[in-house]
């Protein structure tokens, strides 16, 4: 069987409350031996944990404040991503970042917020994972000022241009390719031919974005076998080619 890893997924989601042992199990049969999970903000703290306790090496967490829970109250929500990531050892500070598709209001705190994090992320020596939604030119120019030659992470949900791809690829970061990449307008089919494979990781998002032909359902981890078999279409390799790949580089970037 060959071995995948999903680098992103909210696993622990309330829609996965009725059934995450099966969706678990689904996974596992697939070959997935690792899931990485992002955290949101303080009320996703104690579910992640929970997932990642009783699933021990399998479900592993991450901690960080999603641009979409930076509202007014953002430094209370800060100081207890601070406290946590002080407290115990997380995979990377994720998912952090900013988003420009539903509200600018609070845009100039998401850059806070994600400037404060990525000091963390130099601290505690982790990657981060990014979150780019509509704001992909603004979060690389934020990250461009926070290169220090050690600084590496993963802009998930990748969806950019060839240009952008090479632009993270030179910083030293991964490009996180899931559901997306299966989808007929996403533009991807002209991006991924010419992506190497070091700067490439595989994820879900789960429970959100769904690879065809299940687009518009509840994603999951188990999915990524059909994520990888269009990507191989694409670049032209075999499906364990692209298994070993991508185990590889989320093993190099996550050290675990």
């Amino acid at each position: 069987m060959l071995n995948w890893i999903d680098t992103h997924a909210h696993i622990y989601n309330d829609e996965f409350k009725s059934d995450q042992t099966d969706t678990l199990a689904r996974a596992r049969e697939a070959g997935l031996s690792k899931i990485f999970m992002p955290n949101e903000d303080h009320a996703s703290i104690d579910a992640m944990l929970e997932v990642e306790e009783s699933n021990r090496g399998h479900c592993i967490a991450m901690m960080g404040l999603h641009p979409c829970s930076v509202k007014k109250d953002f430094e209370k929500e800060l100081y207890l991503v601070e406290s946590w990531l002080a407290k115990r050892p997380f995979a990377a500070v994720g998912e952090i970042g900013t988003d420009l598709h539903w509200d600018k209001t609070f845009w100039e705190q998401q850059k806070e917020a994600f400037n404060i994090q990525v000091g963390w992320a130099k601290k505690y020596r982790l990657p981060i994972v990014i979150h780019s939604r509509e704001s992909m030119d603004e979060t690389l120019a934020l990250l461009d000022t926070q290169l220090d030659g050690k600084l590496t992470g993963i802009f998930h949900c990748f969806g950019g241009s060839l240009a952008q791809a090479k632009r993270i690829a030179d910083m030293g970061f991964y490009l996180g390719l899931g559901g997306v990449a299966t989808y007929k307008k996403s533009g991807l089919d002209q991006v991924i031919p010419f992506l190497e494979f070091e700067n490439i990781v595989l994820e879900t998002d789960c429970p959100y974005l769904a690879p065809v032909p299940h687009r518009g359902k509840r994603n999951e981890p188990a999915y990524i076998p059909i994520i990888a078999q269009k990507i191989i279409e694409l670049k032209k390799i075999t499906l364990g080619e692209l298994a070993h790949i991508t185990t590889l580089n989320a093993e190099r970037l996550f050290g675990k």
